[in-house]
């Protein structure tokens, strides 16, 4: 078996996507993650969700203190990306944003 076949990326997505609830999900990322890196992603999180209500770049950094370089490269992602922020976020908002923007 090579090493391809053992850290296939497929593999953690099914993994997350088994998960039923938010305590099952929050039991797997502290698992999984350093408390950096769920701080990392959650604060991309919350930028994605300001830009998408109409926030400038000044008032996302003041409200989740994320450099310029990271707000820039979520707005990038929201704008040209693979929809992932996009999806999400649309479901969570029971389908109010328009997941091809």
């Amino acid at each position: 078996m090579n090493k391809n076949d053992i850290l296939n990326p497929q593999d953690l997505y099914k993994a997350i996507l088994s998960l039923e609830t938010v305590e099952e999900c929050s039991n797997l990322f502290d698992d999984l993650c350093t408390i950096k890196e769920i701080q990392d992603l959650t604060q991309r999180f919350a930028v994605a969700k300001m830009l998408k209500d109409g926030a400038n770049y000044q008032e996302v950094c003041k409200a989740t203190g994320a450099s310029t370089a990271t707000i820039s490269r979520v707005n990038k992602c929201l704008m040209y990306g693979s929809n992932g922020y996009n999806n999400i976020l649309e479901r969570l908002n029971g389908g109010e944003n328009d997941a091809n923007k």
